[in-house]
């Protein structure tokens, strides 16, 4: 690790820990423990947060500091390379960014929630209370703030179908705001968020009440069918590459002749060739090289340069 960084990280450390003295703080944090491919190097530091206020301070310390960092949420769309990353890690409390509240209005059924918490979890909360909109989501294996960051969707629908608003704080920690639907600017697994840097810490769903038993069965519907299709008893970050515009990229990859190639542990899935697993002991250097080995020959074949879906860290 660059001598510099540690000196700042070092600083960074002592600085929050005289502030709050119960802060959660680790370093040197195996990050393959905290991503769904179960492989990667460290972090030099982990930060869990309790609440906004608390949220504030690490932002403001980790911008004052000059310290590399970023938010991990339930870790189902990253990979953090072999070589480690020589920054923080800020993860939202999932005890205290879960909370649910649901208000009846005019407009329909208003579901405040906080961005740690799992969509399936949520799903299930919904299902509870006869809402629904929220199906689609059920099966995602990630939390509302990470499918706000990137837009989710699965089964023809999407997160942007269902936001009315979301809260969020600034990267520097200085600045609080509620951005309307409208304002996420979402598209194709963007959001605004992906480029101001704001950090969700909230969101409000407008949904709309339906049938316990209809809902219940669309989800199960959808579970069976993810379940069938996809390689879910792999560790995976869901879909590797975003759909290129007019073609499918699972199609594309396996019309290479790519289903089933390996490097080192990891996999182009024989059962969807659109994701890459870790079939046994991958490093995140063997995910990485078969996701530019696929980028390669796809290209090759069909002119095609596939984008990842993965954020890859470090």
């Amino acid at each position: 690790m660059v001598k510099n960084h540690v000196s700042h990280i070092q600083q960074l450390r002592k600085k929050l820990l005289e502030k709050n003295s119960d802060i959660n703080i680790t370093e040197n944090v195996n990050m393959s423990k905290y991503t769904s491919f179960k492989a990667g190097g460290c972090a030099a530091l982990m930060v869990e947060v309790f609440d906004i206020e608390q949220l504030k301070e690490v932002l403001k310390a980790v911008s004052d500091e000059n310290v590399p960092h970023m938010i991990l949420g339930n870790g189902s769309n990253t990979l953090f390379r072999d070589t480690g990353y020589e920054g923080v890690v800020i993860k939202l409390s999932c005890d205290n960014f879960s909370n649910v509240f649901i208000d009846e209005t005019d407009k329909g059924y208003m579901v405040t929630a906080g961005a740690a918490i799992l969509l399936s979890t949520l799903a299930k909360i919904l299902l509870n209370e006869s809402l629904t909109g929220f199906e689609f989501a059920s099966g995602i294996p990630g939390s509302l703030g990470g499918a706000i960051f990137m837009n989710a969707g699965a089964y023809d629908g999407e997160i942007r179908q269902i936001v009315h608003s979301v809260k969020a704080v600034s990267p520097d920690g200085r600045d609080e705001k509620i951005f309307s639907s409208s304002e996420m600017d979402f598209g194709y697994r963007y959001s605004s968020l992906r480029d101001n840097g704001y950090i969700a810490v909230e969101a409000c769903l407008k949904l709309e009440k339906g049938h316990k038993d209809d809902i219940a069965a669309k989800m199960k519907e959808l579970a069976e069918k993810r379940n069938s299709k996809q390689p879910v008893k792999y560790p995976s970050a869901g879909s590797t590459f975003k759909r290129p515009e007019g073609y499918f990229a699972g199609k594309l990859i396996q019309d290479a002749g790519l289903k089933g190639v390996t490097v080192g542990g990891a996999q182009v899935s024989t059962l969807h060739s659109g994701f890459i697993i870790n079939k046994g002991g991958a490093t995140a250097t063997d995910i990485i090289d078969l996701i530019t080995l696929v980028q390669n020959r796809v290209y090759d074949e069909f002119g095609v340069m596939l984008e990842p879906e993965v954020r890859i860290i470090g």
